[in-house]
């Protein structure tokens, strides 16, 4: 249920709220609009999510987690505290590559747990994001 590569990163976006499908896709780039609605199906038929579809012109989806979702964000939690336990070794290695540290780290921006041993060099600029756009509709 949870194995996928996407499951829980759909989890951790929608622990914090509702979000319309748009937004999902803006939050989890670079994945495809069919392999984020698969996934949204398979999690609404393993009871995980609710899809909630107000209807209109556009339409309007959102997706939340259901009671048994939201069994999953201690486990979400357990992930993070390793991760800092462990010194999170990756951003280093992600703030060399993209000039940046991904949304959810823990360490501040402006500081660094990192040893002195770590070249400096000019940031490359991070990848382009598609601009948010609320037209497009999915189905």
């Amino acid at each position: 249920m949870v194995g996928d590569k996407w499951t829980m990163l759909v989890v951790r976006d929608l622990s914090a709220g509702p979000k319309r499908t748009t937004e999902l896709l803006e939050d989890l780039h670079p994945i495809s609009s069919r392999t984020l609605m698969g996934r949204l199906r398979e999690m609404e038929q393993d009871d995980l999510i609710i899809r909630n579809n107000y209807g209109g012109l556009p339409r309007r989806v959102e997706y939340e987690l259901t009671d048994r979702g939201r069994r999953l964000i201690p486990l979400l939690e357990a992930l993070m505290k390793t991760g800092q336990a462990l010194d999170c070794n990756e951003c280093a290695e992600r703030m060399e590559r993209t000039g940046s540290y991904c949304d959810f780290c823990p360490v501040p921006h402006g500081e660094s747990n990192f040893s002195a041993e770590i070249p400096t060099r000019e940031p490359t600029p991070a990848p382009a994001r598609r601009p948010k756009d609320d037209s497009i509709v999915l189905l």
